[in-house]
């Protein structure tokens, strides 16, 4: 099922026809080293649960595959060829968008508004609103959003799970293939979590590639068909979710924890005594 990749990490076998994979990525800002050597795969229709504790890196490494920042080394290849990616745009252009857990939404506008923000339908010198609304109902219909009533609410009126599902139909429909969740499901009750995670699978129907960053391990398992952990900037595991638990996974990520609270306890305290 898996064979060793980089280092004493077991990594699951790349696929020819993986649409994503990310090969030896460092990134340093300055003395600061936040990704090292990174691997990574995703294959088509896939979703990939990315987990590790906060300052691991996984919003770097999402903001390197999105365009946002460029990696100091590697490289990343979309649907085989290699790609060098310069911004959100060109991203977004070649099939990658992402869903960062502030939404990017802007409260005031309504819902169809925010599905076309700064891609309006325009027929000079008016908006095409009518077009807007049928399009934007057309995509929220299509990927099984039920909860919502209008199209011309405005977003400060919606709950905190409908505002995620807005804007994930949003990179939807600009044709994404490759769709990066920046913590979907933080701060959202049972049932709110429960909608996504039903977003999510529809999604994967639908053949569209998801990398997902969670912290709740339990909702991980629950929609991910594999886990990876991201500790110190580094993938330590890779592993299918038929192949792992929640006791596995919670333990890892807690020994990494005590490991560096340890670390800095020996620090301080050799700090002190050589003062």
């Amino acid at each position: 099922m898996s064979t060793p990749e980089t280092g004493d990490v077991a990594m699951t076998t790349p696929k020819a026809d993986d649409i994503l994979r990310v090969e030896h990525i460092s990134k340093r800002y300055g003395a600061v080293t936040a990704l090292v050597d990174v691997n990574l795969r995703l294959g088509r229709g896939e979703v990939l649960g990315l987990i590790g504790d906060n300052g691991a890196g996984k919003s770097t490494l999402i903001k390197i595959i999105c365009g946002f920042q460029p990696p100091t080394s590697g490289r990343i290849l979309l649907n085989g060829e290699e790609v060098h990616l310069t911004s959100v745009t060109q991203a977004r252009s070649l099939g990658i968008d992402v869903v960062y857990q502030d939404l990017a939404l802007i409260p005031q506008l309504t819902v169809y508004q925010n599905m076309f923000l700064n891609r309006e339908q325009v027929r000079w010198p008016l908006l095409r609103n009518r077009s807007m609304r049928k399009a934007a109902k057309e995509q929220i219909d299509a990927i099984g959003i039920t909860t919502l009533k209008s199209v011309d609410l405005e977003v400060a009126s919606l709950s905190g799970g409908q505002r995620q599902a807005i804007a994930v139909a949003r990179s939807v429909y600009s044709d994404a293939k490759v769709l990066l969740l920046d913590e979907p499901l933080a701060a959202m009750g049972v049932k709110e979590g429960a909608a996504i995670l039903d977003l999510v699978r529809g999604l994967k129907d639908r053949g569209i590639s998801i990398i997902m960053i969670a912290h709740n391990y339990g909702q991980v398992l629950e929609v991910c068909d594999r886990v990876n952990l991201l500790q110190g900037g580094k993938i330590t595991f890779d592993k299918y979710r038929q192949d792992t638990s929640l006791e596995e996974l919670t333990e890892m990520v807690v020994s990494e924890y005590r490991k560096a609270l340890e670390d800095r306890h020996r620090s301080a305290s050799g700090t002190i005594t050589g003062s």
